[in-house]
């Protein structure tokens, strides 16, 4: 296994990283009258995982390091519910925000999996 020398060699932060690229193209067919409510919301919502992620990664204390992965925990859980609130109003396409909510709960388990790790040390 390759040792882990920056966030960047994280399995998580990659993960991260490719569901904001993915929020971004789905939200690109919204509606324009979305552009400043629900669509910018969750976009900032999907960049702020591996922001955050990047941002504990990059702290010297890993009590710090832990507290990022939770809030970046929260930000997924925040993009989840706009992606439901959009599939609900019918903003979004069921099948894509299906998919967006598989890979947010694979990311939500990947982050899970590090909090206990860094916790347990």
């Amino acid at each position: 296994m390759a040792k882990i020398e920056s966030y960047r060699d994280l399995l998580v932060w990659e993960q991260a990283i490719e569901l904001a690229t993915l929020v971004y193209a789905s939200t690109r067919s919204w509606p324009k009258e979305e552009t400043y409510g629900l669509t910018q919301q969750a976009r900032r919502a999907a960049v702020s995982v591996p922001a955050n992620i990047a941002e504990g990664n990059g702290r010297e204390a890993r009590g710090s390091y832990v507290h990022f992965l939770r809030i970046s925990q929260g930000s997924l859980k925040e993009l989840e519910t706009h992606l439901i609130i959009a599939q609900r109003a019918r903003i979004a396409d069921d099948e894509n925000v299906e998919s967006l909510l598989k890979q947010c709960e694979s990311v939500g388990k990947l982050l899970r999996l590090l909090i206990r790790k860094l916790s347990a040390e």
